[in-house]
């Protein structure tokens, strides 16, 4: 019979991981980063609490995604109003933001329950390769 292992808030080691995805297929790197968001690659991982560490993502105006789907996929939002329906495609998107891209992807892969904005807290996404956490990964 296994044990089910309760590690305090406290005594979870986040660690930051840069990520450029200069050149890299949109979905693919996003998996990557949702399973560090979540903590999947630590070996104490529990479901029901937090193990996730943080990510830091440059160079998002430089992602690529394959096909057609500059033109094909389709942002909505909707302000609660009649007829307040707003589109945006993907190009739209990488033209006004792209870390928005970067971030509504990764809010998608990480599952539905009350950690989800924490863990998407520790996500921070910058449109070059300057950033403001380089005290983080000099060692």
């Amino acid at each position: 019979m296994t044990k089910t292992v309760h590690i305090p808030r406290e005594k979870i080691k986040r660690e930051w991981h840069l990520v450029d995805v200069k050149g890299q297929t949109l979905g693919r790197v996003m998996t990557q980063i949702s399973s560090l968001l979540i903590g999947k690659h630590k070996l104490d991982l529990s479901f029901h609490n937090d193990h996730g560490d943080y990510v830091v993502v440059i160079n998002a105006k430089d992602i690529k995604v394959t096909g057609r789907k500059m033109i094909q996929k389709i942002y909505y939002r909707h302000s609660g109003y009649a007829g307040n329906l707003r589109e945006l495609t993907l190009k739209q998107m990488m033209e006004k933001d792209p870390r928005k891209v970067i971030f509504h992807a990764a809010k998608g892969m990480i599952p539905k329950n009350k950690q989800r904005d924490r863990r998407m807290k520790r996500l921070k996404v910058f449109v070059d390769e300057n950033h403001t956490f380089q005290d983080k990964f000099t060692k």
